[in-house]
């Protein structure tokens, strides 16, 4: 005669057995449900990251255009000839100092 240990796990067994589909589907939905949670997650993160992103090169973009006008800025022809003019001592020559060079 079987002990009642054995016959307990052989009622189990056969438990398992006849309703093996039902406990597949349970795991399988239960996969399915933290891969819902996993997924939800890395896009969670992944739209934080993309935010970061975007607001980073918005600064950028607005320091280059500031750049940018800084830049035409320093490079207007009056500026040019006002600093030469006070930092280089720098003055246009006259009419008697031009030197016209004639190529051949």
């Amino acid at each position: 005669m079987a002990s009642p240990g054995n016959v307990l796990v052989f009622d189990i067994w056969r438990d398992i057995r006849r309703h093996l589909v039902i406990y597949v589907l349970l795991l399988l939905v239960v996969v399915s449900a933290f891969s819902v949670i996993y997924f939800t997650h890395l896009n969670r993160q992944t739209t934080s990251e993309l935010e970061l992103l975007l607001t980073g090169r918005d600064e950028l973009d607005i320091e280059w255009r500031n750049l940018l006008l800084e830049q035409n800025a320093l490079a207007e022809h009056s500026r040019i000839e006002t600093q030469a003019k006070k930092l280089l001592e720098m003055d246009r020559p006259g009419a008697e100092s031009e030197v016209v060079i004639r190529l051949p």
